[in-house]
This record gives C-alpha cells, sequence and structure tokens, in this order.
C-alpha cells in the first residue's frame, strides 16, 4: 500500500515547478539539494508517475507535473488565506513582524526602530533590505515600507508622503564641468535591474543620448558614484540631501518624477493586533521624515554633520 502524498511533498513539487530546477527548490525550502533529490524519487514513486523530465539545463513538468503543481498552488493560496485569517485573530500586539523595505528607506527605518521597540516589547522585528517587491499574499513579508507612484490593489496601506527627486552632483565635479545643460552632462545610469524605476523612467525621457559614465544596481551605490565625481545623478531627496559631499544642481526638487511611500500590508492582515500597533508606529515615525521625504529640507546634510 502505497504512503499517502501529504502538503510538504505538494510544497516540494511546486518549488521545483517554479524554479526548474533542484538547486532552486532547495534554496526555496530551505533544505539541500540532495534532500529535494531524494524526497521527489520517492514522490514519484509513491505516485506511480513521472512528474519531471531531467534535461542537461534543468527540470521540465510532464503533463502529470502540471496537474500535481496546479493543485498544489491551490492548496498553497488555501494554506496562506487560513494563516492569515488567523493571525488577524491576535487581541494582543506580540510576536514576530517581518517587515522589508529597500537599501535607502532601510537606514530611515533603522532611526526609529528603537522607539517603536521600546513602545512594544513584546513585537520581535525581522528586517528584510530587498528592492524586490516581496509577496504580502505568500507570507513572505507582512509589512512593507515601499516607495512607489501606486501599490497593488490587492494590498491595504497608508500613504505617508510624496517621495520628491532633484539633480546631484560632487562639488568637485561640478567646479570641474561648470554650468551647462543638463544634458551635456556625465551621468550615472541605472541597469536592468533597476529599469522600472521612476528614476529610469525619467532619465529615458529626459536626457534622451546624454552619456552615461557608469551604470550601477543599487541606488546607494548612485549616490556613491555621483561622490565620487563621475557625474551627475538623480536621487530621491532623502538620499541626496543627507549625502554632505552633494549639491542640488536642481536648487528645487522636480515636479517629476513623483513617487510616494507607502506602508503596506494584507487585508487579512491590518487587523492582527501585532501588524496594526506596528504600521501605526512606523506611520507616526516616517511622518516625522515628511520635509526630507518631499525635499523641503536641502539643508538635511548640514544638520545632520552638526549633530
Amino acid at each position: 500500500m502505497h504512503n499517502p502524498l501529504d502538503w510538504s511533498d505538494l510544497r516540494l513539487v511546486l518549488a521545483v515547478f517554479r524554479e526548474g530546477s533542484l538547486s532552486g527548490a532547495a534554496r526555496r525550502l530551505g533544505v539541500t539539494h540532495s534532500t529535494v533529490f531524494r524526497r521527489l524519487g520517492a514522490i514519484e514513486a509513491t505516485m506511480g508517475t513521472r512528474l519531471f523530465e531531467r534535461f542537461r539545463d534543468g527540470y521540465a513538468p510532464t503533463p502529470a507535473g502540471e496537474t500535481a503543481a496546479a493543485t498544489a498552488a491551490r492548496l498553497e493560496d488555501e494554506v496562506l488565506t487560513l494563516e492569515r485569517k488567523l493571525s488577524g485573530q491576535d487581541l494582543r500586539p506580540s510576536g514576530t513582524v517581518r517587515i522589508t523595505t529597500t537599501d535607502t528607506l532601510g537606514a530611515l527605518l533603522m532611526r526609529h526602530v528603537p522607539a517603536l521597540r521600546a513602545q512594544h516589547p513584546d513585537i520581535r522585528l525581522e528586517i528584510a533590505i530587498s528592492n524586490t517587491m516581496a509577496n504580502l499574499t505568500r507570507r513572505e513579508a507582512e509589512i512593507a515600507i515601499r516607495p512607489t507612484p501606486a501599490p497593488s490593489e490587492m494590498l491595504v496601506g497608508r500613504r505617508i508622503a510624496d517621495i520628491a527627486h532633484a539633480v546631484y552632483g560632487s562639488r568637485a565635479y561640478l567646479a570641474r564641468c561648470g554650468a551647462k545643460d543638463l544634458s551635456g552632462h556625465d551621468w550615472i545610469g541605472l541597469d536592468d535591474a533597476l529599469a522600472g524605476t521612476v528614476i529610469a523612467g525619467w532619465m529615458r525621457d529626459k536626457l534622451g543620448t546624454a552619456p552615461i559614465a557608469c551604470r550601477v544596481d543599487a541606488l546607494p551605490a548612485l549616490r556613491d558614484a555621483a561622490l565620487a565625481g563621475l557625474g551627475l545623478a538623480l536621487l530621491p531627496c532623502y538620499v541626496g540631501d543627507l549625502a554632505p559631499g552633494l549639491r542640488r544642481v536642481t536648487p528645487k526638487a522636480l515636479a517629476e518624477p513623483r513617487s510616494a511611500l507607502w506602508l503596506l500590508t494584507h487585508d487579512d492582515l491590518k487587523r492582527t493586533a501585532r501588524i496594526r500597533a506596528t504600521l501605526d508606529c512606523l506611520a507616526r515615525a516616517f511622518a516625522t521624515e515628511r520635509g526630507l521625504l518631499e525635499g523641503k529640507r536641502p539643508d538635511a546634510a548640514a544638520t545632520r554633520a552638526r549633530r
């Protein structure tokens, strides 16, 4: 008599289907390559059919594998929905809250974490710094702090402030290159990893064939390249205004691009005590940074330096 499949078996099949390889599935599941290989063989033996064809460049599902993965995906959605709804029944602000935010907003967040911990000592924070939008539906995170013009309709959240941008250059670069039209300057560009950002969109629309000195894949690197004098950079004001070595080339924040700071969670979690308490604290904390976020404090770097 064959052992019945359980949820962990279907999770493994779904991971191999999504990743297309045993190593990718192992990383997703937090196990070893050999464990995935052994368990997949056992699952196929139990089901009496091959679920994946093995090729040199990865694993491709058979028709049976596609059916099993589709069923696993439906079950995963139901399990995750149940978890979110049960989490929403929490009455006391305690437990772990996983927050995801970007590499630049992470620095602002960390300044306010001590106050949040002091107010809610029973809440334990896990903070994931990533420029990839975590899937809140799949519980990769419970709260996302994101700069975006418009968040997903699947999420609920609070719009905290506008995010303004300006063009920056190092004092040395500006002294060397003097005043000229923006398109005549060297620029620091973004590579494909950030092609969907409002900064990349502005550069495509406004700069045309302006010379690109180098391309980077993260905003801290964009700031640092500008500090090194490689050229001009379009930066969020909350990044550029805090860099003492940079000066705004456009004294006022630009009308475009505009984005906004959002605190986001899933609808099923918004009434959970620990999530609601964390969102309330974060909303109050980031509201104190509104002037910086909206580009109304161009002297922020000097102010920080004096502290």
